[in-house]
């Protein structure tokens, strides 16, 4: 006597969740995230008709390749990438072959629309730069800072987040104002709303602090590759907040060793004062020291990398304590250090 069984309600989930898999992850590989880039655009000829089929081939700032065609609509899309520079090979039958370059941004889509020219298709024409075009992949009204930017521009206390104030409607918080135990940490306030709100995000690890606000961490400003500021509209990969988003991405090695190295050093001697003090009464001194560098480059090439960064900050520094009359003689200044320090590793 045999007897059949119907299948389990185990197996009956797992198909389920393969199917919806198999739904989903197509959508979702064509989109951002909060700690890459992507590359997305339409495939024309020069009257403007779209051209199906065409196959687009993408190679990364580390060798990867990555290959992509053209939909019915004449549509591609890259998926995920780490931000970077990017060269794109466009190629359609009866058409000549396009190269170009695009600069993928943490948390955009760029644009990668092109008009392709008749002609052979042993033909290559490169392009070596696109006008300014809006962004109508993305309401979100952002800006990205980069790392020549970073490296480049003067900040005070090399507090990463204090580049963020080259956004319109963008202003520095202390950190301090929110807690007396967010000495050296900042948040961000947008068109004028509370800074403790802000959503930090590092590599897509959200490292806001949700009892008090700023960071749960410092990030060494060398270590970073770029952010974006987002202010309004944010898309669903941004974490829940009323008011902004910070989207952090690190540098990573390439084929190539690279390092760098500095040290900054700020005195009272050759200095104004740090605070405030009475007339007639000495500056307290004061002297910081900051200092650090990095390096990266392959491990396997084209396979496997790894960055490594670090900086210190040591600061010294007297604090006044002014007493009025008649106590004025007992005036005096106390102590007030501050030591940091901050490592990033990635592979």
């Amino acid at each position: 006597m045999s007897r059949s069984s119907s299948p389990s309600f185990p197996s009956l989930s797992l198909v389920a969740v393969l199917l919806l898999c198999g739904l989903v992850l197509p959508a979702a590989f064509a989109q951002t995230s909060i700690s890459t880039g992507s590359i997305a655009g339409t495939v024309t000829d020069a009257s403007g008709a779209v051209l199906p089929n065409a196959k687009v081939t993408i190679t990364g700032p580390t060798g990867q390749t990555i290959h992509a065609s053209t939909n019915n609509a004449g549509f591609y899309s890259s998926g995920a990438l780490i931000p970077g520079s990017y060269g794109l090979l466009i190629e359609a039958k009866g058409f000549k072959t396009a190269k170009l370059t695009v600069d993928v941004k943490v948390d955009n889509a760029a644009n990668g629309s092109f008009k392709m020219e008749l002609g052979s298709e042993t033909t290559v024409v490169e392009v070596q730069g696109t006008a300014v075009q809006v962004n109508t992949e993305q309401a979100t009204v952002q800006g990205v800072l980069t790392a020549s930017q970073i490296e480049n521009l003067p900040v005070n206390g090399r507090n990463f987040l204090d580049l963020a104030q080259l956004e319109p409607g963008v202003q520095i918080q202390d950190g301090q104002n929110f807690d007396p135990t967010k000495a050296g940490y900042s948040s961000i306030s947008f068109g004028g709303r509370y800074g403790r709100t802000a959503r930090i995000e590092v590599d897509g690890v959200d490292v806001s602090d949700e009892t008090v606000g700023t960071t749960t961490t410092d990030i060494p400003a060398s270590g970073i590759q770029e952010f974006a500021i987002g202010q309004a509209s944010l898309d669903m990969s941004t974490e829940l907040t009323s008011s902004g988003s910070v989207n952090v991405t690190t540098k990573s090695g390439t084929n190539a060793f690279h390092g760098e190295a500095f040290g900054q050093f700020r005195d009272s001697t050759v200095g104004a004062a740090a605070l405030p003090v009475p007339a007639g009464t000495p500056a307290p001194p004061y002297q910081r020291s900051q200092y650090g560098g990095d390096f990266g480059g392959p491990v396997l090439k084209d396979k496997l990398f790894f960055f490594l960064d670090g900086e210190r900050t040591v600061q010294n520094t007297q604090t006044p304590v002014p007493i009025s009359y008649p106590f004025t003689s007992y005036s005096g200044t106390f102590s007030d250090p501050f030591r940091e320090g901050n490592l990033l590793g990635r592979v």
